[in-house]
């Protein structure tokens, strides 16, 4: 039996729900597997990132690189926005609450700004295809009134990075992604 994949509105987002295998001992799931991504390319690096209650990070994007995010332990509110030019989505933010006692993992592809503010103390497990390469570690801005996006909190604590990241409309045509183009 596979996962279950739930429909999202941004274009080439998976959100996927893993089979749990549990009893009295606890529980076991395959958080990942490279086929249940066919458009994805191979994962080479894992990250984590452990967050304090009402800390907020991103919005981030990316040209080249892909992630897929799963959430171990707490709660994360995880906002998307398709920036890619030429997607039938382009311009569309989602939300999704990730929750670690719930089985589900978020693929996210280039050129779509992702963050998460963290609605409890939580953990973040994610691969990424690309290895850390600053010239693609781009970031727009997590009030940007264009996205219209509700984080949840009213005063989160945002590193310095991300409280200079522009708006949309500021990001320069060159540092736009593009829809169906990656290297």
């Amino acid at each position: 039996m596979g996962p279950t994949y739930h429909p999202t509105t941004i274009e080439d987002v998976e959100l996927i729900e893993p089979v749990a295998h549990g009893d009295d001992r606890g529980r076991f799931v395959e958080t990942y597997r490279r086929e249940w991504l066919p458009k994805g390319r191979e994962m080479i690096q894992g990250n984590r990132s452990e967050k304090t209650a009402g800390s907020l990070v991103g919005l981030h994007y990316h040209l080249h690189q892909a992630d897929y995010w799963y959430v171990l332990r707490g709660t994360a509110r995880v906002v998307l926005a398709d920036l890619r030019v030429g997607s039938p989505t382009e311009g569309t933010s989602m939300v999704v609450d990730l929750h670690g006692d719930e089985e589900r993992g978020l693929f996210i592809p280039p050129g779509v700004a992702h963050g998460f503010a963290a609605v409890t103390d939580m953990l973040l497990w994610y691969l990424v295809d690309g290895y850390y390469n600053p010239n693609d570690e781009l970031g727009v801005a997590w009030n940007d009134p264009a996205l219209g996006v509700d984080w949840g909190m009213s005063d989160p604590v945002v590193s310095e990075r991300d409280m200079t990241n522009p708006t949309v409309a500021e990001i320069p045509d060159a540092l736009r992604p593009r829809f169906g183009l990656r290297p």
